[in-house]
C-alpha cells in the first residue's frame, strides 16, 4: 500500500511541477512512458492556428507516445515571449522562430544543434537556396524552414473585366514592368476603386521592388547598410507618386476608416489590386470571390524574395530524440503539404516543386490555387533571400519602417530619409558587433 502512495504522490507531484521545458514522462498502464512536448508558436489569424492544430493531432495519433502542448500567442508579442521564457530558463522544446529573430538565438546558443540529423533520408541540400541561407550560420543548422513565403500581387477578376483590362500575366517572362503596372493602377481608379494597394504597408514588397531595381538592402556580408542608393530612391519616389500623384493607392488610413483590411477591400471591390504575402492566398481563397495572382512589377529584375520561420528545439529539452521527430514532421508533406495545398505557404523544397506525383503534384490544389503557381514555379522558388533575415537582430526592419513612415505620411525628404536609415542601421550592426 505504501508504494501505491508513493506512486499516486509522484503523479501529483510530477502535474504540479510540470516544468515548460520538456514536462515530465508519466508511466501509464500498456504504456513504456508518453513524453508531453510543449510547443511555442504565433496565431497569424485563426485559420492558420486551425492548421497547426490539425497538423498537432495528425502528429500524436502516428507517435501515441508523444503529447505535444501547443500554446500560440499574436505574433507581435512573441518575440519578447520566447525571449523572456529562454532568460528565465525555462524555453519550450520546440518552438517557433522569427527568420529576423533567427541569427539573435543562434548567438545566444539556446538552440539544439542539428547539422548532423541531417542525411540520405533528409536531405539539406533539397531545401531551396533562400531557405538554406537563412538557416545555415557559420556551417551549422540550428533551425529548419518551415516553408517559404514571397510578396506578390493578388488582384479581382471582376474589377479587370468590367474595365475590360487583360489581367496580369503570371508568366514571369512576361511579368509588368513598374510603369505598365502603375498606368494599369490609374485606368482602374475610379468610382469608389482604387488601382493597387500594399506597396506602402508591405516592406517585404519594397525589398523585392529594390532588389529589382538593381538595389541591395546591405552590402554582401550583410554587415552595412546599402539602402542609401538611387535605386532605393526610385522606387521609394513611384510607391508614393501612386498615391500622391496618380491617386490610385489608398492610404493605410483609409483602410482603418473603412474598417476594413487589404483582403476585405479586394474582395468588395474597393481595391483592384493587392500586394501582399503570398499566405494570403489561404484566406482569399475561402472569401467567394475570383482572385488571381500574378509576380510583383519589376523595376528591371523580375524576381521576388522568400523567407518564412524556422522551427527550432531548445537546447536543454528533455527529450531531444523525441522533439526531432517532431521537427521532421513540421517539415513533412503531411505537415508541410497540407497548408501549402491550402494556400497558406509554398514549398521550401526542390523535391516539391519538381514535375510529377512525388513533387508539385502531390501538394497541388488547382481548384484553390488555379494555375498561378505552377506558371510562377521558377519565380518563387529561386526567390532572392530575405535581406533582414541575415541579421542579428529585427531592429533594421524596425528602423526601416520608422523611416519609411515619415516619407509616405510626414513628408520627410526621401534623401533625408535614405541618409537616416543608413546611419541608424550602421549604428544598430555596429553594435551587434559587424
Amino acid at each position: 500500500m505504501k508504494k501505491n502512495v508513493m506512486s499516486v504522490l509522484a503523479l501529483v507531484c510530477c502535474a504540479l511541477l510540470l516544468p515548460v521545458s520538456g514536462g515530465c514522462t508519466k508511466k501509464n498502464a500498456g504504456s513504456s512512458g508518453d513524453v508531453t512536448l510543449t510547443f511555442f508558436g504565433w496565431e497569424a489569424s485563426p485559420l492558420e492556428t486551425q492548421a497547426v492544430k490539425n497538423g498537432i493531432a495528425k502528429f500524436e495519433a502516428a507517435n501515441p507516445g508523444i503529447k505535444i502542448v501547443y500554446t500560440p500567442t499574436t505574433s507581435s508579442d512573441y518575440p519578447p515571449k520566447l525571449l523572456a521564457a529562454i532568460a528565465g530558463s525555462n524555453p519550450p522544446d520546440v518552438f517557433f522562430v522569427h527568420a529576423d529573430q533567427y541569427r539573435q538565438l543562434v548567438s545566444r546558443n539556446v538552440m539544439l544543434d542539428l547539422t548532423n540529423k541531417f542525411g540520405a533520408g533528409f536531405q539539406l541540400d533539397d531545401f531551396i537556396k533562400s531557405s538554406l541561407t537563412i538557416m545555415e550560420v557559420d556551417g551549422k543548422i540550428y533551425g529548419i524552414s518551415s516553408c517559404s513565403v514571397s510578396p506578390i500581387i493578388f488582384y479581382n477578376k471582376d474589377i479587370f473585366d468590367k474595365a475590360g483590362e487583360p489581367y496580369p500575366s503570371a508568366d514571369p517572362a512576361k511579368i509588368w514592368t513598374i510603369d505598365e503596372f502603375r498606368a494599369v493602377a490609374k485606368r482602374l481608379t475610379g468610382d469608389g476603386i482604387y488601382g493597387a494597394y500594399g506597396l506602402e504597408a508591405m516592406w517585404n514588397a519594397f525589398y523585392g521592388l529594390v532588389l529589382s531595381a538593381g538595389g541591395e538592402i546591405f552590402n554582401a556580408g550583410y554587415t552595412r547598410s546599402a539602402l542609401n542608393s538611387p535605386e532605393a530612391k526610385r522606387v521609394l519616389e513611384t510607391i508614393k507618386a501612386m498615391r500622391v500623384d496618380d491617386g490610385s493607392a489608398p492610404a493605410a488610413s483609409t483602410l482603418e476608416n473603412a474598417g476594413m483590411n487589404a483582403n476585405q477591400m479586394l474582395q468588395t471591390g474597393k481595391v483592384a489590386m493587392s500586394i501582399d504575402g503570398s499566405w494570403s492566398l489561404q484566406e482569399l481563397s475561402t472569401m467567394g470571390f475570383p482572385v488571381g495572382i500574378a509576380p510583383l512589377p519589376s523595376f528591371g529584375t523580375p524576381l521576388t524574395i522568400g523567407q518564412a520561420h524556422l522551427h527550432a528545439i531548445a537546447k536543454n529539452t528533455k527529450h531531444p530524440e523525441e522533439a526531432w521527430k517532431f521537427l521532421q514532421f513540421l517539415s513533412s508533406m503531411d505537415y508541410q503539404g497540407q497548408l501549402c495545398r491550402e494556400g497558406l505557404w509554398l514549398p521550401n523544397r526542390y523535391s516539391l516543386w519538381a514535375d510529377g506525383t512525388s513533387g508539385i503534384d502531390s501538394w497541388y490544389d488547382d481548384a484553390r490555387l488555379g494555375p498561378y503557381y505552377r506558371q510562377m514555379r521558377d519565380y518563387l522558388r529561386d526567390a532572392r533571400v530575405h535581406p533582414t533575415a541575415m541579421q542579428k537582430s529585427p531592429i533594421c526592419t524596425d528602423i526601416l519602417t520608422e523611416e519609411t513612415d515619415k516619407y509616405f505620411k510626414e513628408n520627410a525628404n526621401v534623401d533625408t530619409v535614405l541618409a537616416d536609415i543608413e546611419r541608424r542601421t550602421n549604428e544598430e550592426l555596429t553594435a551587434l558587433g559587424y
